[in-house]
């Protein structure tokens, strides 16, 4: 068979995902804070777009701008801003302060100045004064008046840059002294004296010996308390015969070292500052309204609200002379116009599927965790019309505020538990709600609830659930066994 080349024309149909739409996609899934770093890198970029001021004054033009109006004044041919997709009532407290008016004559009000001669933000000096001090800083402050040597301060430094926020050291002291070419009792000395630095157990290599330089500085740290500190495991577990027996102790003797050991603290270095924490901000506002219902709206203050200049973009046309700048002012524009439609539809997005996982779980809202409703992507995907991969997008990291607490949108989504009389089904987690309360309620040894005793309880409730099922729930939240629970019980009579 002979080969040969030959041109052919095909027509055909094909998905091609621009990259706006790649931009859309990716703003759905973004949180509050990466959406507002990403916001921020494109208004440094694009030339174009501008934040709408709502809380000040119109902005005095700039000489780079002598040509452009006022922005606010022209709001209405713009694109549009988040405020119009919010549909539930907004509340009073909500409304944004009516702009002072600009000072006419252009003074200072050198009144409010302070003695210092900081010129920027009063707001950013007070938090940068007013914050925690953390744990490396608080050490490094104690290394500079231990009197160590530069050598052996150098090894400190280095030790301490090793401790985690909690108050462990992570370095192996081996490959510290190889990296460091010194020897391994030097570091060992240098440890030593960070042992004594405040807190109390910093520095350790892990929980016993925390617990040891704590015991010792309170002088307690005798053989008995030693050899407890050995055999923690069987503390854990509760196991208080073994311990009697390892120890050399009686019940009451070992009551006080259980008790003392309570009193230390695990994790020294928790009680100082590190990076600071960023707090959650709610996307979405439930709040309950009048005739049972529930009003769900936006949190406007994670919504970013951005402008296209339009003046601004005319003022440069005319300005521009090559065909590159010509193509760069477009593409600004383009771009601009895009973010600002993105954003919208985002916005628009994240408030359909909140109002439709907020109408599924309605009996949550209203009467708690037990009328939690099993529910999943598709339902919600096939309730308002989307894809299910837009609405997983739509609900990762972002967080509903309702009466009951803070949730995250997954918090909703649970699988389904059947019912044992042919009733509407049980969400899962309504179901782990009745294990705890189940286990909660046991006041004495003799009430502690079998694995098996628990299936049975919760089938004459209703909910047909298997023993391996409840225990990889109990195991989930972290509740012992029933043998555990027995021993709890009865140490603490």
């Amino acid at each position: 068979m002979a080969l040969s080349a030959r041109l052919e024309i095909r027509q055909g149909q094909g998905l091609v995902i621009t990259p706006q739409l790649q931009q859309a996609i990716k703003l759905l899934q973004l949180s509050n804070l990466e959406l507002e770093a990403f916001v921020e890198s494109e208004l440094e970029r694009n030339p174009l777009l501008q934040r709408e001021e709502t809380d000040e004054g119109p902005p005095e033009p700039s000489p780079e701008r002598e040509a452009a109006a006022d922005p606010s004044a022209d709001a209405g041919d713009l694109d549009v801003v988040h405020d119009e997709v919010s549909p539930g009532e907004r509340a009073t407290g909500d409304a944004p302060d009516a702009p002072q008016a600009a000072d006419a004559g252009g003074a200072v009000d050198w009144s409010k100045a302070g003695k210092g001669g900081y010129d920027g933000d009063l707001e950013g000096l007070q938090d940068s004064l007013s914050r925690e001090k953390t744990l490396p800083e608080h050490l490094h402050d104690q290394l500079a008046v231990s009197g160590l040597a530069p050598k052996e301060a150098a090894v400190a430094s280095v030790l301490i840059d090793g401790i985690d926020e909690g108050g462990y050291l992570r370095l192996e002291l081996p490959e510290l002294a190889a990296r460091l070419g010194c020897d391994e009792t030097l570091v060992e000395q240098v440890l030593a004296v960070i042992h004594g630095f405040e807190p109390t157990g910093v520095g350790a290599r892990d929980l016993s010996e925390c617990l040891m330089l704590q015991l010792k500085e309170r002088n307690r740290y005798d053989p008995a308390m030693a050899t407890l500190l050995e055999n923690l495991p069987l503390l854990a577990r509760r196991d208080m015969t073994a311990l009697k027996r390892a120890c050399g102790v009686d019940d009451e003797d070992l009551r006080e070292m259980v008790a003392e050991l309570k009193a230390l603290t695990p994790r020294p270095g928790a009680a100082f500052g590190g990076e600071p924490a960023q707090p959650v901000a709610p996307d979405v506002f439930v709040r309950e309204g009048a005739g049972g219902l529930w009003h769900v709206e936006l949190n406007s203050d994670t919504l970013p609200r951005l402008l296209v200049d339009q003046r601004y973009h005319a003022q440069v046309s005319r300005a521009a002379r090559s065909d590159q700048e010509k193509a760069f002012v477009s593409d600004c524009l383009a771009q601009a116009n895009w973010l600002v439609k993105s954003l919208d539809q985002r916005a628009r997005t994240i408030l359909k599927v909140a109002s439709e996982i907020v109408r599924q779980q309605d009996a949550f809202l209203a009467f708690g965790v037990e009328h939690l409703r099993p529910l999943n992507l598709k339902t919600v995907a096939e309730a308002i019309g989307m894809h299910e991969s837009t609405v997983s997008r739509v609900t990762s990291n972002k967080y509903v505020a309702t009466p009951r607490g803070l949730f995250e949108l997954k918090f909703f989504f649970t699988s389904a538990i059947q019912s044992s009389q042919g009733g509407e089904a049980h969400s899962a987690e309504s179901v782990r709600h009745k294990i705890r309360q189940l286990i909660e309620a046991e006041a004495r040894e003799e009430d502690v609830h079998s694995d098996d005793r628990i299936v049975e309880l919760l089938k004459e409730a209703g909910v047909d659930i298997a023993r391996r099922t409840v225990a990889k729930y109990r195991e989930a939240m972290r509740i012992p066994s029933s043998v555990e629970r027995k021993r709890a019980l009865k140490s603490a009579v």
